[in-house]
């Protein structure tokens, strides 16, 4: 478990993490990507069977592996999310939600030949980069809620000055 996971979790964590599962940025991306894991899977079980079809061996292995690459993307993306919706409606304590198994972390880069990649369907290089996108957002999200000290953990220098002059003088003049 990570130096702030659900054991170490700070007061003003809970409320960081509480604060956004409630927020508009919350709903819309929520909202962006359950739509984009529905659109994925109808395309893939859709046009994207149909568009597989009609590709060579190497686009066809580059259209396997791409999509492998995609599902598993929207699916951590999609767990993330409905964790936070968990901590929304009460069914998580936001405390839980810091343990380390849902946090999102650096994908792997491992893509198929550039050039198998330029004879894929426009519309799977569009969901790709979509995904991509989505991705990079929500592990923004999470390193900011849940991995990385936030301001209020470091000592602000001016209120610790402050605070000194205050012991210093009795609070005179404050």
């Amino acid at each position: 478990m990570s130096e702030f996971g659900a054991s170490a979790a700070a007061p003003w964590r809970a409320n960081v993490i509480s604060d956004f599962a409630r927020s508009e940025l919350f709903d819309r991306t929520f909202q962006e990507g359950m739509d984009l894991v529905e659109e994925t899977a109808a395309y893939l079980d859709g046009g994207g069977r149909q568009d597989s079809k009609l590709l060579s061996r190497s686009a066809a292995l580059a259209y396997a592996s791409e999509s492998m690459r995609l599902t598993t993307r929207l699916m951590r993306v999609a767990s993330w999310l409905l964790v936070q919706r968990a901590v929304r409606e009460g069914d998580m304590d936001p405390a839980a939600a810091c343990d380390e198994r849902y946090r999102v972390d650096q994908e792997e880069i491992d893509s198929a030949e550039a050039e198998a990649l330029h004879d894929l369907p426009l519309f799977l290089l569009q969901l790709l980069d979509r995904s991509a996108r989505l991705y990079d957002r929500v592990r923004h999200l999470d390193r900011r809620m849940y991995v990385e000290p936030a301001a209020e953990e470091a000592p602000n220098p001016v209120l610790s000055q402050m605070d000194r002059l205050k012991g210093a003088f009795g609070g005179v003049g404050a």
